[in-house]
């Protein structure tokens, strides 16, 4: 393949065995090898314009290091790579130059293909995808369609074919069904009969796990479309600085919550961080408790709340509905009602996320009208604040001031009455959000723990009958339409309004061509500019497209089966892989695409499509590498910069520079002056000769100007050392800063490592000889480590391993053949070109990937003499090396007869001696 390299020259090595790999289809997963298999997986990126930085790869040369080792281990081990192609950048990009999204994403992956192909990583590139090519979304549209016909059986607890509901319901109604269903309408088969088509439809949309429904969405009447959460800041449209509304358009549901118990439960059997685990249990937040009524005065309406703490009830004070509550407009009192109306605007153009984070900046209007005690009957004030939300829970709150920390702080901003009902053995001077302690002020709840007074306090509920008890969940089923060009579009026609679904023949429904991007002005997504594409002969297609999250939902079932054109994956196949075994990613996905992977692996597990019931075996969430900024201290109102350590000097600003212009903390003058024009008179007030600049250690990002990418540290260093270094970070779930000049370290050791095969002078200095007993024992303490610290994915700490390895082994003067060998296998994981390039330099014509990893030996770490330190009177005088399996009688004569002890003892008998087996002898004179 190539001549013998005497200098370690990374880039021939690196390039030559890149194309050896891809050559040879090194790496290709093979459903018949016989072998146990191992699914090694990253979280496919977004390929974003700017390619990868430094920070990206941490997680995909982990994965490589798990995956490789695999290899090593005997599995057939799949590592796939794809992209998760739809997203509103290329969207804006489209609406900004006019040009197809699709092209500027395929540049994109390009960029990022050849990136991760230099970082030397693993993939099978045979199984690549992306969710934006109509032959992989043809599938996620087939899946849409699945959810679409079916429905969820609560008593079975399994998704079921709708074909079955429909069943039912022409023999019995919906009288004794137990579904998960927005419908609270009772009829028997004979009505049901008696329906018409449309109306059959309306009530079956109501059972269907992808259904339509109606949500509020952030409209921008200036851009004539809806933007994303994202897109929107302080009530307006991150381009332009218009207004934003929210607005009520029917969109597409997913029926997520029918599997919130399942997602919970079920979080308990697999293998995944518990700081994730918790975000899910958070995000689906199950409560228990009990919904009740309250009476508005002097109107018909009662006011619906949930609560978890029904022990609580005669604390409450007063009452806070949602601003977009049902019932604000039609309780509020004329004097109330213009406050009510600005208010509630104010409160629909903030987002929930921002709702529920401001804890500081409480807002609130009285709406005029009260509320009735179900019990007392006091007239509790009803007012309106935006840290309730209108879907969560019923959209209203019993306030219980004194025992709620938001209630508390609302209480008190607007002086409103606090009666404390749970003595904690606190003070009743601030909010006791406990859930301990005893009843007081609470009628016949008094004396009662919380636990049992919770209990008591539902009975009582349901006997007064006005209430029930309850479980609530903060979950909410997904919101599944996006107003976008750049997506899957749905496989739906409406004929005379009533959505169908296509023909599974007849996909994939593939994107139109459109003469804008831009918005349609109506609400609707640009593809309703398609005119010919939207009316069919069968009727008018659907023109919103799915989300982002819906082609990443599935996607490691596709790279199972990635060009199987008659299903999304075959059942040999899909039994054969299974789940993953070992899955790496960012922890921010948690809440939406963790869990609708989960959601969706359920469901196909329910309908018979696949044989686990979950996803992701084993999970582990990756740090970020974060950048080392560097800033220049510019005097104020100057053009003037000072050094870092003469700042505290002057009245000054910092500045983020470029760190391409800086060098070990010293900025380099003239590229800085023609940096920027502004710049380029710039005065600077030394150290000495050098202008020191101070730095930052935050995220990565072009903002802050403080991008490395991979290209420049592999054509610097190579990459083996660019690999080594990621891992020798730090653990692989911690953040970490990038500091190039870190890099030489490892790139010492690659050289160091070098040195075992040829000497200074350019000499081959293998020997094949027997191994030296001392060179086992180096080797088989560094395989034992190395193996634990894998499997425990400590992968920083096997980098130390290695150093320590080849510095004994250096030491020790190893030139082995059948030594270096085992170590480029031990290596191969983690630096696996010059691995490859010591194993052909040993004599092999194949490969290394696939060959066994080395197998710790304990006996090679036996000792056969062991070194014993003598003190006497408690100081160490001298040692001793004795057999190792010698007696403690054996030890105590020959420390007795050591020329040594004669000295310390004068001719005196000692008067005691110790004997630590294997560790010291002590003489006590």
């Amino acid at each position: 393949m190539q001549k013998l390299m005497s200098e370690y020259n990374f880039k021939e090595i690196e390039a030559n065995w890149q194309k050896y790999w891809e050559e040879n289809s090194t790496f290709q997963a093979d459903e018949n090898s016989g072998k146990q298999p191992y699914y090694v997986l990253d979280m496919f990126p977004y390929p974003s314009g700017a390619g990868l930085h430094v920070g990206h790869p941490l997680g995909y040369i982990a994965s490589d290091v798990i995956a490789r080792f695999h290899r090593h281990k005997g599995y057939e081990v799949l590592h796939p790579m794809g992209y998760d192609a739809f997203g509103l950048p290329a969207e804006q990009y489209a609406i900004e130059t006019g040009n197809h999204p699709g092209s500027f994403t395929d540049q994109n992956i390009e960029r990022y293909r050849k990136q991760l192909k230099m970082i030397g990583l693993s993939y099978d590139w045979s199984r690549e995808v992306k969710t934006s090519d109509p032959q992989y979304y043809k599938w996620t549209q087939w899946i849409f369609n699945q959810l679409f016909d079916s429905w969820y059986d609560e008593k079975a607890n399994v998704a079921k074919p709708i074909e079955i509901l429909i069943s039912e319901f022409h023999s019995t109604g919906n009288l004794n069904l137990q579904a998960n269903t927005s419908y609270s309408e009772s009829f028997t088969a004979i009505q049901w009969e008696e329906y018409d088509n449309n109306t059959q439809q309306k009530i079956l949309m109501h059972y269907r796990l992808a259904y339509l429904g109606v949500s509020e969405v952030n409209w921008c009447e200036e851009l004539g479309t809806v933007l994303a959460n994202e897109e929107v800041k302080d009530g307006l449209s991150e381009r332009g600085g218009y207004p934003v509304i929210k607005k009520e358009m029917t969109q597409w549901f997913l029926r997520i919550l029918a599997y919130a118990d399942r997602l919970l439960v079920d979080l308990n059997k697999i293998d995944w961080p518990e700081a994730t685990k918790e975000m899910q249990r958070n995000w689906i937040g199950k409560s228990q408790g009990a919904e009740l009524q309250f009476e508005v005065e002097n109107h018909n309406q009662r006011i619906k709340v949930f609560t978890t703490r029904p022990d609580t009830i005669f604390g409450v004070t007063f009452m806070v509905l949602a601003p977009e509550h049902e019932l604000v407009l039609s309780i509020v009192s004329d004097s109330q009602k213009e406050s009510v109306i600005e208010y509630t605007q104010y409160a629909r153009n903030r987002s929930q996320r921002d709702r529920m984070a401001d804890v500081k900046n409480i807002t609130g209007v009285f709406t005029g009208a009260y509320a009735l005690h179900p019990y007392t009957s006091e007239r509790l004030p009803i007012w309106i604040s935006d840290y309730v939300l209108a879907d969560y829970g019923t959209g209203a709150v019993m306030a219980v001031p004194a025992h709620d920390t938001r209630d508390y702080g609302f209480a008190k901003q607007f002086q409103l009455s606090i009666t404390y009902v749970v003595d904690a053995g606190l003070p009743l001077d601030s909010c006791i959000d406990s859930k301990a302690g005893t009843l007081f002020n609470s009628d016949f709840l008094n004396g009662l723990q919380v636990a049992d007074a919770v209990k008591v306090a539902i009975n009582s509920i349901k006997e007064k009958n006005i209430g029930i008890g309850k479980v609530n969940y903060k979950l909410r089923d997904a919101n599944f339409s996006r107003q976008r060009y750049w997506g899957e579009p749905f496989p739906i026609v409406y004929q005379n309004g009533v959505p169908t679904l296509v023909d599974t023949k007849y996909l994939p429904v593939s994107l139109p061509n459109v003469d804008s991007y831009l918005p349609s002005g109506t609400g609707e997504s640009p593809l309703a500019r398609a005119e010919s594409w939207v009316n069919t002969p069968n009727g008018v297609r659907e023109t919103d497209t799915m989300p982002g999250w819906a082609g990443s939902s599935w996607y490691f079932l596709r790279y199972m089966d990635p060009h199987n054109e008659e299903v999304f994956c075959s059942p040999e196949r899909e039994a054969y892989w299974g789940n993953v075994d070992f899955y790496i990613g960012g922890s921010e996905h948690a809440t939406v695409h963790l869990l609708f992977a989960r959601f969706w692996q359920k469901f196909l597990f329910d309908r018979g499509f696949v044989t686990k019931d979950e996803p992701f075996q084993k999970l582990i969430n990756q740090g970020m590498i974060q950048g080392r900024s560097s800033l220049a201290y510019r005097i104020n109102k100057t053009n003037t910069f000072v050094s870092a350590n003469l700042k505290d000097n002057y009245e000054t600003t910092a500045l983020h520079i470029d760190i391409s212009m800086v060098d070990n903390d010293v900025l380099h003058l003239d590229s800085f002056r023609n940096w920027r024009k502004e710049y380029k008179d710039s005065e600077f007030i030394l150290e000495g000769d050098k202008f020191i600049c101070g730095y930052e250690v935050e995220k990565m990002s072009k903002r802050w100007y403080n991008v490395v990418t991979p290209d420049e540290v592999i054509s610097k260093y190579g990459c083996d050392a660019f690999r080594l270094y990621e891992m020798f970070l730090g653990p692989i779930e911690s953040s970490k800063p990038w500091e190039t000049k870190g890099i030489d370290g490892v790139s010492r050791f690659l050289k160091k490592l070098w040195g075992l095969i040829y000497s200074t002078e350019g000499k081959l200095v293998l020997v094949d000889e027997p191994e030296k007993p001392e060179d086992q024992k180096i080797l088989h303490k560094g395989i034992k480590k190395l193996t634990d610290d894998i499997n425990r994915f400590s992968l920083n700490t096997c980098v130390s391993n290695y150093m320590i390895l080849v510095n004994e082994l250096t030491a020790n003067s190893c030139h082995t053949k059948s030594i270096i060998e085992q170590l480029a296998i031990l290596l191969s994981p983690f630096a696996p070109h010059v691995s490859e390039e010591i194993w052909k330099i040993c004599g092999h014509t194949q490969g290394l990937s696939t060959i066994p990893y080395p197998v710790f030996n304990p006996d090679f770490l036996i000792e056969s003499e062991i070194e014993y330190p003598v003190s006497v009177n408690g100081k160490t005088r001298f040692k001793i090396v004795v057999a190792a399996d010698a007696g403690a009688d054996a030890v105590k004569q020959m420390a007795l007869q050591h020329i040594e002890m004669g000295k310390w003892l004068a001719g005196k008998e000692p008067k005691k001696i110790i004997v630590v087996t294997g560790r010291i002898v002590n003489v006590v004179v």
